[in-house]
């Protein structure tokens, strides 16, 4: 098992290099299908572009879409390319953001302030000479 969102099994199908979603909060749409969509719809694209930048039929788009088929590793990278987005977008909306916030929060602010806890607690003896 795969633990990318709490909310939502995901299930390594090795055989079929697939990756099985299901939502387990009253049965709505999953998070990838929503963000999907939310994505795709942001880029202004219609299931038919979609499916020609990802070189797959238009029903494998509107299967994926409808959460009646799951997409393999291969085309799951092949969407967040063709929607310039990283494939943890797909299944956590804004995580490769969050991910660079969370960073610049701690480079920026966080380290700092640790440094001048420490500095301030373990002070450098001066040499005396």
């Amino acid at each position: 098992m795969i633990d990318f969102y709490p909310k939502t099994v995901y299930i390594l199908d090795l055989t079929f290099q697939k990756v099985c979603y299901f939502g387990l909060v009253n049965n709505e749409k999953s998070e990838f299908v929503e963000n999907l969509i939310f994505y795709r719809t942001q880029k202004k694209l219609s299931q038919l572009d979609l499916s020609g930048i990802c070189d797959c039929g238009k029903s494998t788009i509107s299967g994926i879409e409808a959460g009646k088929t799951n997409p393999s590793f291969d085309l799951i990278y092949r969407l967040a390319d063709a929607l310039e987005i990283h494939p943890a977008d797909l299944f956590l909306r804004n995580a490769s953001q969050n991910r660079e916030d969370v960073r610049k929060f701690f480079d920026e602010e966080l380290s700092p302030k640790v440094q001048e806890m420490v500095e301030k607690r373990f002070p450098i003896a001066e040499d005396k000479e």
